[in-house]
């Protein structure tokens, strides 16, 4: 009887385990990319991001941007070394399905308004918050340029 215990327990552990694998494998990965300082992070960002995704094109990610890094979708934002203008390539990123958020708490501390913002925006309540939920709850990888 404790044979049959023990096998029955094995099988179903094993199989348990298996399926585990195989749902892991099976999903599309997601990533969230944190940007908090547009300047240090911005250029390389997106091209870290294009790059993923032409590699992994199937990849679910969204940007959060809080603080400084709200500055990437601000309307007119540049790359001051390089003079590159943002929104065309993170218009090019949107149309491969990439979500950029901007965090409505900084909107708050900066004084700055939704309006400033490129169309490709979107908006939530705490940047910070996004990123823990993202992770913890929807199982997001996380990535910082």
């Amino acid at each position: 009887m404790k044979k049959l215990i023990n096998l029955f327990l094995a099988t179903i552990l094993t199989f348990g385990l298996g399926s585990m694998a195989f749902a892991q494998h099976t999903g599309a990965t997601k990533v969230v990319y944190h940007i908090d300082d547009a300047e240090s992070q911005g250029l390389k960002g997106l091209r870290n991001i294009r790059n993923h995704l032409d590699t992994a094109p199937d990849t679910t990610i969204i940007v959060v941007t809080h603080a400084n890094g709200v500055d990437l979708l601000m309307e007119g934002a540049k790359d001051k070394k390089n003079n590159i203008e943002y929104a065309p390539l993170i218009g090019a990123l949107k149309s491969r399905g990439v979500k950029f958020e901007v965090c409505e708490i900084t909107l708050k501390n900066r004084n700055l308004k939704k309006d400033q913002f490129i169309l490709d925006a979107d908006f939530t309540p705490s940047g910070v918050v996004r990123v823990a939920d993202l992770q913890y709850k929807d199982g997001f990888a996380y990535i910082k340029p």
